[in-house]
Order: C-alpha cells, then sequence, then structure tokens
C-alpha cells in the first residue's frame, strides 16, 4: 500500500499561484462562497467564462489512484472509465486518502493538487473534449475560489510536477447520453 503523506502543511492557492508564476502560467482566479458539488458550482456559470468542470479522486484494489478532471456535465460511468485506465474496479476515496495523497478536503479537488503529492503516488486522466475548452476552470486547491487556465498552462504544470497527464476520450458527447451502465458524478 502506498504511503499517505502529503507535506505538512501541505501546499495552498498562494503556492500554487508562485508555482504557476513561476512557470510562466498565466491563471486568473475569481472568488466565491465555497461549493462542494458540480450543481453548486453552477451557479457560477455566467460569472465565471470557460469550461467548468468536475474532479474525482478514485482508486482500484491494487492501491492505484487516479485524479480524473473532465467537463462539469459529464456523466462518468466508473466500469468503462476503469477499463480506459487498464484496471477493474474504481471506488471513490476517502477524506483521509484525499488529505494523505492530495493535502485538500472534499469539494477542491482539482489537477492542481498534485502539488501536494510527494509520494508521486496520484496519476492524472484528463478529459479529451475538455482539453479543446478555453480557458478551463478548476479549485486552486480551495472550493471558495475557481482558477481558469489555458490546456497548454496545466499541462505545463502537470508536466513540471511531474504527473503527466493522459487523454482520455469520453464515449458520446457530453452529455453522456450513449451510456447504458450505471453512473456516478461527484464535484
Amino acid at each position: 500500500m502506498p504511503q499517505i503523506r502529503a507535506p505538512s502543511p501541505p501546499k495552498g492557492p498562494d503556492d500554487l499561484f508562485r508555482r504557476l508564476d513561476e512557470l510562466g502560467v498565466s491563471h486568473t482566479t475569481v472568488h466565491h462562497p465555497p461549493v462542494f458539488t458540480v450543481e453548486e458550482a453552477s451557479s457560477l456559470r455566467g460569472k465565471v467564462e470557460g469550461a467548468h468542470t468536475k474532479n474525482l479522486f478514485v482508486r482500484d484494489k491494487k492501491e492505484r489512484h487516479w485524479l480524473v478532471s473532465c467537463l462539469a456535465e459529464r456523466k462518468v460511468d466508473l466500469r468503462w472509465l476503469a477499463n480506459e485506465l487498464g484496471t477493474k474496479r474504481l471506488t471513490f476515496c476517502s477524506a483521509r486518502r484525499l488529505r494523505g495523497f492530495l493535502g485538500i478536503e472534499a469539494g477542491s479537488v482539482s489537477p492542481f493538487a498534485v502539488v501536494n503529492d510527494v509520494g508521486g503516488v496520484v496519476q492524472v486522466a484528463l478529459d479529451a473534449e475538455m482539453l479543446e475548452r478555453q480557458p478551463m476552470n478548476f479549485h486552486p486547491l480551495d472550493n471558495s475560489m475557481t482558477t481558469a487556465v489555458s490546456t497548454d498552462g496545466l499541462l505545463r504544470f502537470l508536466e513540471a510536477e511531474a504527473h503527466p497527464a493522459r487523454v482520455v476520450r469520453f464515449p458520446g458527447d457530453s452529455s453522456g447520453q450513449d451510456s447504458s451502465r450505471p453512473l456516478a458524478e461527484t464535484a
């Protein structure tokens, strides 16, 4: 089993912004009341331009962990996703694992959280369709803010943090209407 050990204390939004600046990644951040679900975050649409996202932290029985980011309106079939990632079954990670591996609380999951993955345990998978939208919006380690970055900027950040992204093409359109299997959703 991988060690659960985010830095102590974990890096926060200001650390992330400094890192993005160091890498020359342009970013803009909007402050808002905390949001914990995709539904709550939908109130930001129109106020925050660009692609809104859904982010999942999942693992398999072999203790492999993935941070998956996709379009907010996407229906995610965990069985399909497990197969796409080369495993058999995925389950959502506990709040303890979220804090331990990524140094964040529930509702703050985003690819930016790999800045706290000191053990290099977490793999990143990104929705191909999401990467086609500009800019993309994610919580910057805190769900009371939303930070917009370009696709190039996000990929540059992930590479610099030794977490190159695997790009996943979800079946069907972003409404997920072609999926016939049970679906799961989370923020």
